[in-house]
């Protein structure tokens, strides 16, 4: 062993540790203080000067509070029984001990789950109450950093207690974090632990639960990674977790019961499975339980009704245990509805189905009822799932989990690119505000999408296909605001408005064509300023009719473009080709309810004639069809969202002798061209001289306009050896005299002998 020098320390130091001698606890009593001892002198080492007390990494296992004595010598370190057992260690033998010095930020212990033992068995048993006890190790080791499976030894009403750190749970940080320490503060919540024949009997835990966790604990959404589901978040704290607070002497003066099941519902990627995630670790009871739907489901015979009874025989054995002080019980069912069908709604002739919705029922409702479980559903599909499940006791809190408003996807992009913007990559001109604009009706699982794609976009700038063994810079990584536009591009909203299906319905765009037109517009754009702010009329209807070819479609497409509506879709009779009379229903019913999940939409029902397999021989029409459509034009919506359908149709005495004309509650007549609409459309085009725009205005009369593009493109091609390019381009005009040749080819008055 190395000699001592003058002051009788140990010389031999490296990188800040030091090799010091242990020795035992000066007296007694300073063994339950889990403090070390040592020289005033080593003291002033270890000082860590913002904490103002001194802090030492022991053996590389744990992490003790130092305090001088006078009786300790330089170079030794004092530590009890308990503490040198833990290090392996005994007295004179030597031990690495180093300055520690603790982060400045995610340090704090919210959480430390320990399991009590006595120092000498006893024969008899002793109740402690977790509310005092909790007081009373504040008070003792308050401001003393623990660590995983240390062990420590107090005194508490005249019996010596040990007490071994099974868990912890740090502020700022998760569980998947791999947290092993941190440092005891004035909100740390005890959670105290007995092995079953210790002797020991921990009572008012759940008590002790509501006076510290949920008091000081503040739950950040956008740190657990939620983001646009506030609103929600606050209604399902509000009737799921608000009875839980209170101690059970206070809900049981109530006479209520908890709450003991909640369903989740709405699109697909809008948070369901996210939110639910994040509830269970937020709540102070068993890790939860996540359950896939059709994981229960077995083949054989009474199997599946048995998984189900597993997943609640914890809750069933710690009720029966503990009584009243049982831990809370998460169960998380991801996609229910794939297994709690409407009884008798499946035909396979086996009742599995309605076994499983049986046993569920008769666990969380039944005459042996669960008051320690809560039950979490999620699914896209709330009308499948059997009523009896929904009903109050059951799943009673059913909360709608919709698409993100403006300020929900502000949030999202936040979330998604905090990273990035920490690390520098997000580069400065990505304005998020702008993106949350322009992205409505987006999920939460599409905007992340769009996150990922514009990544793609700026990793893909920093290879070279020509050589992919080029070394990479990460340093010039750069996710830029075009990277963001080209990821909308990408990635499309399943609810979105369908932005080509639009385009396609007006082709050559959106020319004057007069003020009849005019006016028909900007009627229509007035219904759709009243369906944006309308309180009492949340569903409105309009019906163009007129000519075929006079431009019907394409003036409800440019309304559902001008809208700016975040969901506008167009159903006609070109996308259900070869479909049965029930399949076409089913689109149409379909279209209704997605329009129904945003706040604001617009439904196109283009040429219902054809929609309704109209034929004038019989006549013949889809009355399924036709009775579907009188549904829906007159359902209002869910609350909070409005909806404008706007139909066309050019055999609008088909439609009132149906009754389907007075489901709309305004129709506008949409007119052919008269002379002075053709000469303005003409006008714009500037395809003709002005000596020949005149002759070509008073050839036409009473035109349907998209015969008249027809015409003009006709026209266009001109005779052999002409070029069409150079008329498009303004460099020629149209020839009139070939004008005129297709005007009868097209009226059917030229004789081409």
């Amino acid at each position: 062993m190395a000699g001592y020098g003058r002051s009788g320390f140990n010389a031999k130091e490296s990188a800040g540790e030091i090799l010091m001698i242990v020795t035992n606890t000066p007296a007694n009593d300073l063994a339950f203080t889990n403090c070390a001892y040592c020289s005033l002198t080593d003291y002033k080492r270890f000082y860590v000067q913002p904490l103002r007390q001194a802090l030492a990494s022991v053996g590389n296992s744990v992490v003790l509070t130092l305090q001088s004595h006078e009786s300790i010598k330089d170079g030794e370190i004092a530590l009890n029984a308990i503490q040198r057992r833990h290090a392996r260690v005994s007295t004179r033998d030597t031990i690495s001990v180093c300055r520690f010095v603790p982060p400045e930020k995610n340090f704090k212990l919210v959480l430390l789950t320990v399991e009590l033992e006595f120092v000498k068995a006893r024969g008899k048993s002793e109740q402690l109450d977790a509310i005092i006890l909790g007081e009373q190790l504040h008070k003792r080791f308050r401001s003393q950093v623990f660590t995983v499976g240390q062990r420590a030894s107090f005194e508490y009403c005249g019996t010596n207690y040990i007490f071994t750190v099974n868990n912890v749970a740090v502020e700022g940080l998760d569980d998947s974090e791999n947290v092993e320490r941190g440092i005891l503060s004035e909100e740390t919540y005890f959670v105290f632990e007995a092995p079953p024949n210790s002797g020991i009997k921990i009572i008012n835990q759940r008590e002790a639960a509501s006076s510290n966790l949920f008091r000081h604990k503040d739950f950040d959404l956008q740190k657990l990674g939620i983001g646009g589901l506030s609103d929600q978040f606050t209604d399902i704290f509000r009737r799921a977790f608000a009875s839980r607070v209170f101690p059970p002497h206070v809900t049981n003066k109530l006479g209520i019961k908890h709450v003991k099941g909640m369903l989740l519902f709405g699109p697909p990627g809008t948070g369901k499975t996210l939110i639910a995630r994040q509830i269970g670790k937020m709540l102070n009871g068993r890790e939860p339980k996540i359950v896939n739907g059709p994981e229960v489901l077995s083949k054989y015979v009474g199997e599946t009704e048995k998984n189900v009874r597993d997943l609640f025989a914890d809750a069933e054995n710690d009720q029966r245990t503990r009584g009243d002080q049982s831990d809370l019980h998460v169960i998380i069912f991801d996609e229910i509805d794939a297994i709690c069908k409407t009884r008798g709604s499946t035909r396979d002739g086996t009742g599995v189905h309605d076994g499983i919705v049986n046993q569920l029922l008769t666990k969380i409702d039944g005459v042996e009822a669960l008051n320690n479980v809560l039950l979490i559903g999620m699914t896209n599909r709330k009308d499948l799932i059997d009523e009896a499940l929904l009903r109050p006791g059951r799943l009673e809190i059913q909360i709608e989990i919709g698409l993100p408003d403006e300020n929900g996807r502000l949030q999202i992009f936040q979330i998604h690119t905090n990273k990035m913007k920490e690390n520098s990559f997000l580069s400065a001109d990505v304005n998020l505000e702008e993106l949350a604009a322009r992205t409505k009706n987006f999920s939460g699982a599409e905007i992340e999408g769009v996150v990922k794609s514009a990544v793609s976009f700026a990793l893909n700038r920093q290879i070279s296909l020509d050589d992919l063994t080029k070394p990479l810079d990460e340093e010039s990584i750069k996710v830029s605001m075009d990277d963001f536009l080209n990821a909308l591009q990408d990635i499309k909203p399943a609810f979105g408005a369908a932005t080509d299906n639009l385009e396609r319905c007006r082709l050559n765009g959106m020319v004057e064509c007069g003020e009849r037109h005019k006016r028909i517009y900007e009627r229509v754009m007035l219904l759709v300023e009243q369906v944006k702010w309308s309180k009492g009329s949340p569903l409105t209807t309009c019906l163009l009719e007129g000519p075929s070819g006079s431009g019907k479609t394409a003036m409800a497409a440019t309304v559902g473009i001008d809208s700016d509506f975040p969901f506008v879709k167009v159903v006609s009779a070109e996308t259900m080709i070869g479909l049965s009379e029930s399949s076409k229903c089913a689109v149409i019913v379909k279209v209704f309810e997605d329009a129904y999940k945003s706040p604001l939409s617009i439904v196109i029902l283009d040429d219902i004639e054809r929609l309704l397999e109209f034929v004038v021989i019989g006549p013949r029409f889809s009355n399924l069809i036709s009775q579907t459509l009188l549904v829906l034009l007159k359902k209002i919506p869910p609350k909070g969202r409005n909806l404008l359908v706007i139909g066309t149709t050019s055999e609008v005495q088909v439609l009132e002798s149906l009754g389907l004309r007075k489901a709309f509650g305004v129709t506008f007549h949409v007119p052919t061209l008269r002379r002075e609409d053709t000469r303005k459309i003409l006008q714009q085009l500037s395809m003709f001289s002005e000596d020949d725009l005149g002759a070509a205005v008073d050839a036409i009369d009473e035109i349907p306009i998209k015969k008249l593009f027809m015409l003009i493109e006709m026209a266009a091609q001109g005779k052999a050896g002409n070029s069409a390019e150079a008329i498009y381009s303004g460099k020629e005009k149209i020839n009139i005299y070939h004008f005129f040749d297709c005007l009868g080819y097209l009226t059917g008055s030229d004789d081409l002998d």
